[in-house]
């Protein structure tokens, strides 16, 4: 059992300071945990997927994507395909520093599957698009957003370069809008023009991961088995996955029911699974739902229905879905902690996910304890700070201190004259009207005195413009900016302290 499988975490934080990256765990143990989860997902001949062991699918399923070395271990990480902040670019450069440290390979997987977000190019004070596509704001994955014209192009590059003449730095997001316009032609969707920008230039620092879109994944073999797997088993399946959600809110003190995320969803004759049906041809979305026929899990699609068998073997359970699904034109995709569990079960010796991600997959290692008898593989964690350059030697305004002098101020305009009125407040019965009385002759007190104050009108004038000062801080402060409005040095200088963390 690994540390991680005690199902015992650390309270993450985001480090505050400029330039600071969180690791977890010890780099050192970091190293070990990808090599005993390598030893142990490659021996893990007594999990069963439709038949076939989750070392052979594991197999397959890296075999697929391009990796078919069994000893070399394979450190991944994902997310949306979106304009990453620092925090979420930073683990790239952790599976990179890594896979050179375990003379592995890494991989992101760009989703292009979730709601599309993040797209739009922020700095202070502004922001734009990134593309055109009247559809950005309604689709239902991002996917089905198209790449910009080459007019919008042409004028985000020039915005940037109009709004960063005010700036102490050249940003380096010019280079990526450079390589998308030569990717334009080419480009199906924006996640795959964004997608292959983005690992360009991160190649041109000498990251040395591969980017992959998720997309082509769910329609692999290994995946659709797995798919199979679930949707055969979907009572079983939905009770685990409610059950593992019930113990983390109990272990985190969540009171709410839909945190982290929902239940799914089970009545006596159908069960929702945690995958998404897409419908290719219009753009439409929907919970797959199954409905339960005499025992046997069915997905109905239209006026056809396929029926999971769970004692069916693997290549024909995995072939049969397949054949249903193009038929109708349809795809299963996994909602976010299930996507997750699959690529850390059948694809990666190491899984890197920001703060947020760890959380949810708390989760996931329960479920994969409680509904697959799999002893979770370790997972790390990895973010990183970077404000706005020009923010660095800034200091910030505190709105709170300002906010609290006042409050004092107030209550203080009375001197000890409060302090009397107070006691004969206190001297007086409960709901009495002397009570009541007095209680307002305080507050009418306090509010002649606060109009004649010049103290207090300074303050205020004082508390207008540190409210302002803070609105302007938290856009400097922002740890969510694009990472590719940092100047190339400062994208360096991280990498270099992550190499050194790992060294």
């Amino acid at each position: 059992m690994t540390a991680q499988a005690s199902l015992s975490y650390p309270d993450w934080k985001a480090p505050a300071d400029d330039g600071a990256i969180l690791i977890w765990p010890h780099p050192e143990a970091l190293v070990e945990q990808t090599r005993a989860n390598r030893v142990a997902l490659s021996n893990a001949s007594t999990v069963f997927i439709q038949g076939e062991s989750l070392a052979a699918l594991r197999q397959l399923m890296r075999a697929w994507i391009g990796h078919h070395d069994p000893d070399r271990p394979l450190i991944m990480t994902g997310h949306q395909a979106e304009l990453h902040h620092p925090g979420v670019w930073a683990k790239n450069v952790l599976i990179d520093r890594l896979a050179q440290k375990v003379d592995g390979a890494a991989y992101h997987v760009a989703v292009d599957t979730d709601e599309p977000k993040h797209l739009d190019i922020r700095w202070p004070g502004g922001s734009i698009p990134l593309t055109d596509d009247a559809h950005l704001r309604s689709s239902s994955w991002s996917g089905l957003v198209s790449p910009p014209t080459p007019q919008h192009l042409a004028f985000v590059k020039s915005r940037i370069s109009e709004v960063s003449r005010a700036w102490t730095f050249s940003p380096s997001v010019q280079t990526v809008l450079d390589s998308m316009q030569t990717l334009l032609l080419e480009a199906e969707n924006l996640p795959g023009a964004l997608t292959n920008a983005l690992h360009q230039f991160d190649w041109g620092l000498g990251l040395r991961h591969h980017a992959l879109l998720a997309s082509p994944i769910f329609g692999s073999e290994p995946y659709l088995t797995f798919v199979h797997h679930v949707m055969a088993n979907a009572g079983d399946f939905a009770a685990d996955y409610n059950a593992s959600l019930a113990d983390y809110r109990t272990h985190a003190g969540i009171k709410s029911g839909g945190r982290p995320m929902p239940d799914l969803r089970r009545l006596a004759d159908m069960c929702e699974s945690p995958f998404w049906l897409d419908y290719l041809s219009t753009g439409r979305r929907e919970r797959a739902t199954l409905i339960d026929d005499a025992g046997i899990w069915m997905l109905q699609v239209s006026d056809d229905a396929f029926r999971f068998d769970a004692k069916a073997p693997q290549h024909d359970a995995a072939t049969a879905l397949t054949s249903f699904l193009r038929r109708h034109n349809v795809r299963l995709s996994p909602r976010a902690l299930t996507l997750t569990m699959f690529l850390r079960m059948f694809v990666a010796d190491q899984f890197v996910h920001g703060i947020g991600g760890a959380q949810y997959d708390q989760v996931t290692d329960r479920l994969m304890l409680r509904h697959f008898q799999l002893s979770p593989p370790s997972f790390s964690v990895t973010t990183a700070t970077l404000y706005f350059p020009d923010a660095v030697g800034r200091s910030r305004a505190c709105f709170p201190c300002v906010r609290n002098e006042g409050h004092h101020l107030r209550h203080n305009l009375l001197g000890s004259h409060k302090a009397e009125l107070l006691q004969q407040i206190a001297a007086q019965p409960r709901r009495s009207f002397q009570r009541y009385e007095l209680f307002s002759q305080m507050h009418n007190e306090l509010e002649a005195a606060a109009r004649s104050s010049s103290l207090l009108r300074d303050w205020q004038a004082r508390r207008e413009q540190s409210e302002l000062e803070a609105r302007v801080d938290a856009q400097y402060f922002d740890r969510e900016l694009f990472y590719m409005i940092q100047p190339r040095a400062r994208l360096e200088l991280l990498i270099a302290r992550y190499a050194a963390s790992l060294s």
